[in-house]
């Protein structure tokens, strides 16, 4: 996310130290794995046929975390549901807190706030069925919609200055997800806004790392 080139472009914050304990997680998991009964409850071809409501439901979502003279920190949890084998929907808060100090002791702070939902759709469950790569890594397409809350002295918003206002946006794009278990995965995926705003909000493209257990 990008914030009027007051917040600096930078891939790199987004991979978090929980980021990289769950890269391990995934290596050690995979190591493990030897037959396709270990994958999500989704896909697996059950006497009962379709699981059960509580196999269906997920949780997960994204953390950022920067400290230093830039303080960034981003939280997005959400709920979802596996309506179909490869379509789920999911919704949930999310939360941004910024801090800047400069070379003159001038503090620059805001903080984002709102919800969003989404929709993704897995093209490809597992691309070891076609190509041998010893791994369970999927493929799949994300639309999602975000209302976020602005605070306007932060952003110069011309429009009651001293309060707040709302921003739609829509992003699509898509990505691959690494099961690190059998109720769990990580998720890498590339998102464009689709709709622009004058508060220039996200990257092009927006790059996040998530997890759903």
């Amino acid at each position: 996310m990008a914030l009027k080139n007051k917040i600096p472009i930078n891939v790199y914050s987004r991979i978090t130290i929980l980021t990289i304990l769950f890269l391990s997680i995934s290596y050690h998991s995979l190591k493990a794995q030897s037959n396709k009964e270990d994958q999500f409850p989704y896909d697996q071809k059950t006497e009962e046929g379709t699981p059960a409501f509580k196999e269906r439901l997920f949780f997960g979502g994204n953390l950022g975390l920067m400290l230093g003279t830039i303080t960034d920190i981003q939280i997005s949890p959400v709920v979802g549901y596996w309506l179909l084998p490869r379509l789920a929907i999911a919704a949930g808060p999310t939360y941004r807190y910024y801090k800047s100090t400069d070379y003159y002791n001038q503090v620059d702070k805001t903080s984002i706030y709102g919800a969003k939902a989404y929709a993704q759709l897995v093209v490809v469950h597992d691309i070891s069925s076609f190509i041998p790569m010893g791994s369970h890594t999927g493929i799949f397409l994300h639309i999602e919609d975000e209302l976020l809350s602005l605070k306007a002295n932060f952003w110069k918003a011309p429009l009651n200055p001293r309060g707040r206002f709302y921003v739609n946006t829509v992003l699509f794009g898509g990505g691959i997800s690494q099961q690190i278990g059998r109720r769990s995965s990580m998720d890498f995926m590339v998102l464009w806004p689709l709709n622009e705003s004058d508060y220039n909000i996200y990257s092009k493209p927006e790059i996040r790392v998530s997890f759903i257990f």
